[in-house]
């Protein structure tokens, strides 16, 4: 093998998503238009080097409202909360922003539906994971957790003719899909969601390696251990082709050992992780021999969400005082 054969296919897209962005930017812009310390319940991404680099500049990290002081600023994350964190923090009388991913907030609006039509639902997640825990907790008197295949044995139904399955935005679609074929196979009247509740960001990033795990012998995705849409795309590498694969946090993480033999390395990144954390694995790997670089495009992405309305309101606010001391 020579130095020339190695190269790096480049999955696309990974990293950011919309959700993401708009969740990490609102904690900035949180911190220039009020000020530090911006308190955040629970990670806003998971992501550690995204949390670690918020909190260098201010933002304190907290598992629940009541670790926030009465009357503070404190921003939800964009895994969505329950109704019940919504109320305590009312009652602490909290200035809240809410970061909730669009997408997660959609599912969330179809639980309620679902719930007030008097379905039981199935919504097809890890449990403990705090997206799931934020749907649960729309309508916990009608909502079941179904923790993959193996999981759905153990459901049960007050009547199998109004039944209909959600899912957590994050999950492997392969293994959201299988679940849902065996729920079928026990409840033929399953109900589908109105549309596809696992996000854009998420199937788009696992058709990207699907496609270059077929031609890598190893492939590295760059994400969180918490972060369950990077830990699906190892599981999606290996199932695709790659020969081994593994999740690393950062360049640091990798063991040099799994190159030996390797001719082509795959890359990609989980839809939390910036781009930075990508480039210095894609530098670590040219220095090694692997120089030549190929981007494999499967999808263009080029959703925006808006920010938060509250931080709308007060960004708005701020510039018009400002405009108003410069003419003054």
């Amino acid at each position: 093998m020579t130095e020339q054969s190695k190269r790096v296919l480049l999955a696309a897209p990974r990293g950011y998503c919309a959700g993401v962005d708009r969740a990490v930017v609102a904690v900035e812009k949180a911190l220039e238009l009020y000020g530090p310390p911006v308190y955040v319940r629970k990670q806003i991404v998971h992501n550690k080097h995204v949390v670690e680099t918020l909190a260098a500049r201010g933002a304190i990290f907290v598992d629940d409202t009541d670790e926030v002081p009465e009357g503070a600023r404190v921003v939800f994350s964009a895994h969505g909360v329950s109704p019940q964190v919504h109320a305590d923090a009312a009652r602490r009388m909290l200035q809240t922003i809410d970061a909730t991913c669009p997408l997660v907030t959609k599912v969330h609006r179809e639980a309620v539906r679902f719930a007030d039509d008097d379905y039981d639902i199935l919504l097809i997640g890890h449990e403990g994971h705090e997206e799931v825990e934020g749907t649960a907790g729309e309508a916990p008197e009608r909502i079941q957790l179904v923790d993959g295949p193996e999981d759905v044995d153990n459901v049960v139904v007050r009547d199998p003719s109004r039944v209909v399955w959600l899912s957590q935005t994050t999950l492997s679609v392969d293994e959201t899909m299988d679940t849902v074929r065996r729920l079928r196979e026990r409840f033929p009247l399953l109900a589908d969601p109105p549309s596809d509740d696992i996000c854009y960001a998420t199937q788009n990033r696992q058709v990207a390696v699907k496609k270059i795990a077929r031609e890598s012998e190893l492939v590295i995705v760059v994400g969180s251990a918490n972060s369950s849409n990077s830990v699906r795309l190892v599981e999606v590498a290996l199932e695709n082709g790659a020969a081994a694969s593994y999740r690393v946090d950062n360049v640091r993480e990798i063991d040099e050992r799994w190159l030996d033999g390797v001719t082509t390395v795959g890359v990609t990144s989980g839809a939390s992780v910036p781009e930075i954390l990508v480039r210095e694995v894609i530098e670590m790997l040219a220095e090694r021999g692997y120089g030549d670089c190929e981007e494999v495009v499967t999808a263009e992405e080029d959703l925006l969400f808006s920010l938060p309305k509250e931080l709308r309101k007060d960004i708005k606010i701020a510039k018009q005082q400002a405009q108003a001391a410069a003419r003054s």
